[in-house]
């Protein structure tokens, strides 16, 4: 018997994604978690951190499309606060609880009794190691089927016109999983009165995670709170 021919232990799974592995070992390593083999010390399996190096670029790429097919008429900035506000960790941690992914993931026992299972990084970090999976099994094709069977209804409720309020999210954020308020504070204003800059910077307790300019206080203030929530992003655990 081939490995076609044997049912796949990730049958379930697979029917969500709606992709079948013809290699279900892509699978399974897109599925273990470093902590799973840093106690298991097995030698013919890797984790999951170079497919998930793989899988974010491929969800990029893919959501990219969707969105450039989508609204054909709308600019590139637009089109890049959507694709934020599809693929940060908060979108696709919703995307793993649609697909049960938590049950699926091997964790050691530690990260198991530190609640892995719902911690949404590690969560966000399997769904992209999973597409990057799909792409080294069927190619692009097939990965971008699996996005846009995934993120379809998040895309239908996210129209490039409308940007993402980064404020209100970062305080969100800020507020949940730090206990933290952003404070705003201006820095810099640069040019005359009638065509003025502001630069403003972003504190989080004593650090600051984001500086950006603006033509208003607003504006600056929204493109600093999207590089706050990118630097908080960028450090993992602090979304989780």
């Amino acid at each position: 018997m081939t490995s076609t021919d044997r049912p796949s232990p990730y049958a379930a799974l697979e029917d969500k994604l709606g992709y079948v592995f013809r290699d279900p070992t892509l699978c399974e390593t897109a599925l273990t978690h470093r902590s799973w083999m840093n106690e298991t010390h097995e030698t013919d399996r890797s984790d999951n951190e170079r497919l998930e190096f793989l899988g974010d670029s491929v969800l990029s790429l893919a959501i990219s499309d969707m969105l450039m097919r989508r609204y054909p008429e709308h600019p590139e900035g637009e089109l890049s606060k959507a694709r934020s506000a599809l693929v940060n960790e908060a979108g696709l941690a919703r995307v793993s609880d649609d697909l049960l992914l938590g049950q699926w993931i091997f964790l050691g026992r530690g990260e198991e009794q530190a609640g892995g299972r719902q911690k949404r990084s590690l969560l966000s970090n399997a769904l992209e190691a999973l597409l990057g999976a799909v792409y080294l099994d069927g190619g692009f094709a097939a990965a971008r089927g699996v996005v846009e069977r995934l993120f379809q209804p998040a895309l239908a409720d996210t129209p490039a016109s409308t940007a993402r309020d980064f404020k209100s999210r970062l305080q969100e954020v800020s507020q949940a999983r730090m206990q933290l308020q952003p404070r705003y504070t201006i820095v810099a204003e640069h040019g005359p009165d009638h065509d003025k800059i502001f630069e403003i910077a972003i504190l989080l307790g004593d650090k600051e995670y984001g500086r950006a300019r603006g033509k208003s206080k607003k504006e600056a203030q929204q493109n600093a709170a999207e590089l706050a929530l990118a630097a908080l992003h960028a450090e993992r655990g602090l979304l989780a």
